[in-house]
């Protein structure tokens, strides 16, 4: 009986294209930065750190070609605005695959196409007709392929945890009431008929960073135990991470709708190792202790979870590369494994999960709370001065009067330097518009935080208070 059990877990691996169970860890390689390595340069960072996934927000075609005759397999992904269209008409839906399938498959190892990302999170009225669109289009994608007599590669959607309607305890879980009826009932039978992957997008870092008093960071971080357990009292499972409850509570979602086998698959997990000052837990020795114990989890035949011990959960972490063109707060910018300029990397990580003592120990910050106290918005180092005069005009013609100091004869008009202006200029703007909106600081990539005081004599530099 074991040796029958053995043979259907090998069969399993093998007629997926799932591979080894060493091999279940991938990375997404995003491209929303002006200082990333080339297509070329990045595949050979891919091979150099023996990543045998891949997950692509696009179907890049110079990417695709690079990926040829290589051993890593690829997701690649179906754009938001393209997925009604492909709904509406199978033509479209085979030209998409023809075009960015079968021109490159099978020299290159297409083994997932995602419709869509995070598309459930759109929540604005005009991307409702999306939701709709949802399936529809998989189900043309599908049958393109099938016209093709191409079986293995499998089709999904990723979506975000923002899907749920409740998440804990996890035997509760339970989606949004309203994608549940015309949404999440046909995906799932899509899913469940073509014995393909529910993907998700799951960040514990964000669960524990809202409420930080109230989660645990080890709880998160993958370190359980001291008092860092969770039991759900009505299923009776024992919780020692964040990243396994918050899957359950979906398991528990999809087994509600009478779903109870439908594979789980997260195409981004990960932890930021830096971020904007207010961001709480955004540092590289919880990023690395994050993805290290991911890793672990995953290659050491311990993949699943409490409600399924011994799932085999494909993982995607976010992100290869920092992308420095990513609005919103500092951690949007800060994800990755690798320096997007050199490919080296920000700290030490196997991805295969052969090796665990890691060289150069990496120092634990005393707090992981969030910085309290003054803050100044400055201008990032490196960037283009010339990008920096442009958005240091923009900011004082916001606002009237705002740069006054700044004219000739005024307090903050010596040094007479782009940066020691737009130090002002960025602070000022920040400031205004922390105590309205409690903006972040950004200005398309030019700005940093900083504690660090600008003022210089009798120029005092606008602060905000975190």
């Amino acid at each position: 009986m074991a040796l029958v059990a053995l043979l259907l877990f090998s069969l399993f691996y093998f007629s997926s294209g799932i591979g080894t169970p060493s091999s279940i860890v991938g990375v997404n390689y995003g491209r929303q930065g002006n200082n990333i390595q080339s297509p070329y340069q990045t595949i050979r960072l891919l091979k150099n750190m023996n990543v045998t996934f891949v997950k692509l927000y696009d179907a890049d075609s110079e990417t695709l070609t690079l990926l040829s005759k290589t051993n890593i397999q690829v997701s690649v992904m179906v754009p938001n605005h393209e997925i009604s269209n492909i709904a509406l008409n199978q033509s479209l839906a085979n030209l998409w695959v023809h075009e960015n399938v079968l021109a490159y498959y099978p020299d290159t190892r297409i083994r997932f196409i995602l419709v869509g990302n995070e598309v459930l999170s759109y929540n604005r009225s005009s991307d409702i007709r999306v939701w709709h669109n949802l399936v529809p289009a998989m189900q043309k994608i599908k049958k393109s392929l099938a016209a093709q007599n191409i079986r293995n590669i499998k089709i999904g959607t990723p979506l975000a945890m923002d899907m749920m309607e409740s998440t804990f305890p996890p035997s509760a879980g339970k989606f949004r009431a309203n994608i549940i009826g015309d949404v999440m009932a046909p995906l799932l039978h899509f899913l469940n008929s073509t014995k393909s992957y529910f993907f998700l997008d799951v960040y514990p870092y964000y669960a524990w960073s809202r409420n930080p008093t109230r989660v645990s960071l080890d709880y998160a971080l993958f370190e359980g135990g001291n008092g860092t357990t969770y039991t759900d009292h009505t299923s009776g499972l024992n919780y020692t991470n964040l990243l396994d409850q918050m899957l359950d509570s979906v398991v528990f979602a999809m087994s509600n709708l009478g779903y109870d086998d439908i594979k789980l698959a997260i195409s981004e997990t990960g932890w930021p190792h830096s971020g904007d000052l207010e961001e709480p837990g955004a540092n590289m020795y919880n990023a690395a202790t994050y993805n290290r114990n991911l890793v672990k989890k995953l290659t050491a035949h311990r993949t699943g979870t409490p409600a399924r011990p011994r799932a085999v959960i494909p993982t995607f972490i976010f992100s290869l590369y920092d992308e420095n063109r990513k609005s919103g707060p500092g951690t949007e910018r800060h994800w990755g494994l690798c320096h997007p300029t050199n490919g080296r990397a920000i700290y030490d990580l196997d991805i295969t999960g052969s090796r665990s003592d890691y060289g150069r120990a990496l120092i634990k910050p005393t707090n992981s709370g969030a910085y309290r106290g003054k803050a100044w918005c400055v201008v990032a180092r490196g960037v283009n001065e010339v990008e920096v005069g442009s958005a240091l005009e923009s900011a004082c013609s916001q606002v009237e009067g705002m740069c006054e100091a700044l004219r000739p004869g005024r307090e903050c008009y010596e040094p007479v330097s782009v940066t020691s202006h737009a130090n002002y200029a960025f602070s000022s703007y920040w400031a205004r518009l922390w105590n309205v909106t409690g903006g972040s600081c950004y200005f398309n990539g030019l700005a940093v935080e900083t504690t660090t005081d600008p003022s210089h004599g009798s120029c005092k530099v606008p602060s905000v208070t975190l």
